[in-house]
């Protein structure tokens, strides 16, 4: 009979047999142990001080929340995502539990994937590719980014770095976020929430960074959209619920915002009888903008760092105000 105690630390995968890239008992500082389901979850958890949510999109990312009870010894949670609202419920956000995320591995990725959708309407990338099945030549015009007015709603890492390469574009940038406050080096001015509309109605395109919170949700209604142009163009890469997505349907269907790019949805995966799949000016991703060939190894790269961290007493990178729903500070 053993007498190893229990491994200290869970890691939360997507299937079995799964393991995050470059996690390995040679890596890492602690032994862990790793579960794909909510079973795997449910005898693991009253053991572990840390848990690592290695991945969205494992059935066991939700089982926290229900097997809660059991997290007697937890002290410590990480998130593979920089959006956490999933993980704010009550019970963990009015506990001890320290709550980190990846703030920072998705800056690059996703600002690579806002310019590809703002150049890909400019130039009227899905209109070529429909010509080219129907082996159709036909000569038009298309759009320069140089001069357009790009505002970012949430100007955080990731919407600082959007604005960053849509400035080397030529594109002007203001932004949106929870308080008025002057120009930066990367905007021209950041308006506070109850200029949102002023905000709107100046932009060529609009880029949706924002994490979820109760301020954000449904912040891009139909009121909103109305004071757009109908030359402008709305890009989500947040999450589905900041944008009333019936009301973006009606907008795009009725000519008065000139188009979308949409990775992320109200309900995943988006439903095939969905309008917003077979509108000619919309394009639709399955939530992948910050998901590249590198990003997993930079999240764990993250979360080592971290761990070696919590284990020398150092301050954690990426602490989420669990009552805010994000990290705060620069």
């Amino acid at each position: 009979m053993s007498d190893a105690s229990p491994p200290p630390m869970l890691v939360v995968a997507s299937d079995e047999g799964d393991s995050p890239p470059g996690l390995t008992p040679e890596t890492s500082p602690l032994p862990f142990t790793v579960a794909w389901d909510p079973a795997g979850v449910e005898a693991a958890l009253p053991d572990v001080e840390i848990v690592f949510l290695w991945t969205m999109r494992s059935p066991a990312f939700d089982a926290l929340r229900h097997l809660w009870p059991s997290a007697k010894r937890l002290r410590w949670v990480h998130s593979c995502s920089a959006g956490v609202e999933r993980l704010l419920f009550s019970e963990l956000v009015e506990s001890d539990v320290v709550l980190t995320n990846s703030r920072g591995v998705y800056d690059l990725p996703m600002a690579e994937y806002a310019v590809a959708l703002m150049l890909a309407a400019a130039k009227g990338l899905p209109e070529t590719l429909a010509r080219q099945r129907e082996h159709e030549w036909k000569f038009r015009y298309t759009e320069t980014l140089v001069g357009k007015r790009l505002v970012v709603v949430g100007p955080g890492s990731i919407g600082r770095t959007v604005a960053a390469y849509a400035g080397s574009l030529g594109m002007s940038t203001s932004a949106v976020g929870r308080s008025a406050r002057g120009a930066d080096d990367h905007f021209d001015e950041v308006a506070g929430p109850d200029d949102l509309p002023d905000a709107l109605a100046e932009a060529d395109y609009v880029v949706i960074t924002v994490p979820l919170t109760d301020d954000t949700r449904g912040m891009i209604d139909a009121k909103a959209m109305a004071a757009m142009k109908p030359t402008a163009r709305l890009i989500n890469l947040a999450r589905g619920a900041v944008v009333d997505q019936d009301a973006l349907v009606d907008a795009l269907r009725d000519g008065r915002i000139a188009g979308a790019g949409l990775d992320v949805f109200a309900e995943e995966p988006l439903d095939p009888s969905n309008p917003l799949w077979d509108m000619p000016n919309v394009i639709v991703s399955p939530h992948i903008s910050g998901d590249t060939d590198t990003s997993e190894q930079h999240g764990v790269d993250l979360f080592l760092d971290n761990l070696r961290r919590w284990l020398a007493g150092e301050p954690l990178r990426n602490v989420v105000d669990k009552r805010l729903g994000f990290v705060t500070g620069s």
